[in-house]
């Protein structure tokens, strides 16, 4: 720190010319800052100055210190700042995994919020993510953040809850339950069921198979699908209807009506990362995402 130091006073007396004026600014007396500067001369083995009695002119090889010395004060400055907006959580990269209903009802209010609050993190997202996926990625760190479905039982994960979806029925607007104002699962038990695909370890196809188990049904399922969007334009396409957490219905399309499941069922959204990150950026990411999920 004493060559830093010793720089900014070079660079001070330099733009004043005057061992004065430069010692007023400087907020000190004027016998150690000449004191200084010829410790600095002396280390370095030229003189950077031509002394008179009115002013300090820079020698050849004060001129060239003089530019270099800028160029290293501001070097250490900007890392210096950067530091700062380090440790103030307002830059880094992070990239946010979502599953299918996350990605249409909360990554858009999600993204300008991330946008206005922490312009300095640059934010990627992955939509239409299954559980299993977004748990293999968090992992191997292709992912920082998670909107997902529990139960997640990885101890290298931290999960929490921050909000549970009511479950709705999306029908074909053409459909002859379109026009009821909420359907039970036993008035599904002759229907055309589209489904998200059993292999790659959905959580709303546990869900929905438990619902109809409860109600002692087996579930004809006409199509299996891998994404939300997929299962929601088929719906559309009057191929069978769905059952979805409620956040889809912000998924708008025509053709299809989404309908209240009664009794209310719900199913939980939370928010994964691996456990021990501390990143201050993560950290102010993961209050935003909980504050826009839970408003």
């Amino acid at each position: 720190m004493d060559l830093l130091r010793h720089l900014r006073y070079f660079v001070t007396v330099a733009e004043e010319q005057h061992f004065g004026r430069a010692a007023e600014r400087l907020h000190m007396a004027q016998p150690p800052l000449s004191q200084q500067i010829r410790r600095l001369e002396a280390d370095l083995g030229v003189e950077l100055f031509v002394r008179t009695t009115r002013r300090v002119d820079l020698t050849d090889a004060g001129r060239v210190y003089l530019e270099r010395a800028r160029t290293i004060l501001a070097s250490v400055e900007n890392a210096a700042n950067e530091a700062r907006r380090v440790a103030a959580g307002v830059v880094g990269h992070l990239v946010i995994g979502c599953v299918g209903s996350a990605t249409y009802s909360v990554v858009p209010a999600l993204s300008r919020r991330l946008t206005d609050e922490l312009p300095g993190v640059d934010f990627s997202f992955r939509g239409e993510m299954l559980v299993s996926e977004q748990v293999d990625a968090l992992r191997e760190r292709t992912i920082d953040i998670a909107l997902l479905r529990p139960p997640v039982t990885d101890s290298a994960l931290t999960v929490t809850t921050l909000r549970k979806e009511r479950l709705v029925v999306a029908v074909p607007s053409d459909h002859r339950l379109a026009s009821r104002k909420q359907l039970r699962v036993t008035d599904l038990a002759e229907a055309d069921l589209i489904m998200h695909s059993a292999g790659r370890g959905s959580a709303m196809y546990d869900v929905v198979r438990r619902l109809f188990g409860e109600a002692d049904l087996a579930p004809f399922v006409r199509h299996e699908v891998g994404d939300t969007s997929t299962l929601v334009t088929m719906v559309a396409g009057g191929l069978g209807v769905a059952v979805v957490p409620d956040p889809v219905s912000a998924l708008t399309l025509d053709g299809v009506a989404f309908i209240p499941l009664r009794p209310t069922r719900t199913i939980e959204l939370a928010v994964a990362h691996r456990t021990g990150r501390t990143e201050p950026h993560l950290r102010r990411t993961l209050d935003l995402v909980a504050a826009v999920v839970r408003s």
